[in-house]
């Protein structure tokens, strides 16, 4: 089954009328959730308690990503970073519950699938307030993948299923959940790109100042437990980065860098321009204006649709197919990462020339205003 994208036009100035103060309690706690939540947030404005579980707590991973989209500090700030996902579920799950207890909200929203996801679906549930999951219906089918777990337990305890894809909408309906709370938004990640990409004087600011020219280098990002955790593993995909043509540029995560590090890689490295993680605006100006991107994160796939540019994901399996065929492939760690990049780039122009008609599978901009429109209607005024 699939529906077509739901229109709700823009938000009627009393739309958020039956709503107090700070009732609408936004989960997040990693990059990803801060990025695709800030349209929400900033239409939710004075609504909205920004609920920080501290899930990144490296500050180029989070409190970066604040000030770049103009958001309000978050209103609660737990610290449940640098543990192992079952005690960093439960310690968030903890924060959450006293703070819902201590001020109730009038709905929960989630997003994704991160840690902070999933406790901030159950501590929802477990006092019956109402939860939004935004980007509800992703499945990789792989169960290796703590993701997918996370993503399963919070769609079934969702209130409201945002879905970003009418596949999506089909994995629900597989699993038993359809009918009116099952809602196709589109994903936010569209109207996010488009308000941070910076306009073409500053992004061609952001390439001259690292020696970079349009079309001329490939940009990398690289984080997975998957790639990183077996040093056999990263060794490979890092040998395969210096085998490209054209320059890499890989902002390169603090997850990844300690693992370079115990494993003593960074030799490897030595023909790769490595970069500090980069905020929002300057790695999308990058990705616009690389000839392609290597990449293992889910979130920079779609970002590569809205920039029409082709992508490279490294890894076992993708939660997003939609954003594989017309604008990048899957491959398994190895010789075809490079083998790939360097075929494509024989050809990059009538690449981009094909990718630059292409509208993106996640909407059409206006996601962030169907969440709230829906939200508010069936959650709120019922």
């Amino acid at each position: 089954m699939t529906v077509p994208f739901m229109s709700s036009g823009s938000l009627s100035a009393d739309l958020l009328d039956p709503l107090p103060d700070e009732s609408v309690a936004v989960v997040l706690g990693t990059r990803p959730e801060i990025v695709k939540l800030s349209v929400v947030i900033k239409l939710l404005g004075r609504r909205a308690r920004i609920v920080h579980t501290g899930q990144h707590y490296d500050p180029a991973m989070s409190e970066l990503f604040f000030g770049e989209m103009r958001l309000p500090c978050p209103h609660v700030q737990l610290d449940v970073g640098g543990r192992t996902r079952a005690s960093q579920i439960a310690a968030a799950l903890a924060g959450l519950d006293a703070n819902f207890r201590d001020n109730r909200p009038h709905v929960v929203i989630v997003q994704g699938d991160t840690n902070s996801t999933v406790a901030g679906a159950l501590a929802g549930n477990a006092l019956e307030v109402p939860v939004v999951h935004v980007e509800a219906g992703l499945r990789s089918f792989d169960r290796c993948m703590p993701e997918e777990h996370n993503r399963v337990v919070t769609d079934h305890l969702s209130d409201l299923l945002c879905a970003a894809s009418p596949g999506n909408v089909d994995n629900l309906a597989r699993e038993g959940i359809s009918g009116g709370h099952v809602v196709l938004t589109g994903n936010p990640i569209v109207e996010t790109v488009h308000a941070q990409l910076p306009p073409p004087t500053a992004r061609t600011s952001v390439l001259e100042s690292r020696g970079l020219r349009p079309d001329g280098y490939v940009v990398a990002t690289l984080h997975r437990p998957e790639n990183t955790d077996d040093p056999a593993v990263l060794a490979t995909i890092l040998a395969e980065l210096g085998k490209v043509r054209l320059p890499v540029v890989l902002p390169l995560h603090p997850r990844t860098a300690a693992a370079v590090e115990a494993s003593h890689l960074w030799h490897l490295l030595d023909g790769t321009v490595v970069v500090e993680p980069q905020g929002s605006g300057t790695f999308l100006s990058l990705v616009r204006h690389a000839a392609l991107v290597i990449t293992d994160s889910g979130g920079v796939q779609e970002e590569c649709t809205v920039l029409k540019r082709p992508f490279i994901a490294v890894r076992r399996s993708t939660e997003r197919p939609e954003s594989l065929g017309d604008f990048g492939v899957l491959v398994d760690v190895g010789e075809l990462v490079s083998k790939t990049a360097n075929m494509w780039l024989d050809d990059i122009g009538d690449l981009h020339a094909r990718l630059s008609v292409l509208p993106s599978p996640y909407g059409d901009g206006t996601a962030s205003q169907r969440i709230v429109s829906e939200m508010v209607e069936r959650l709120v005024s019922r």
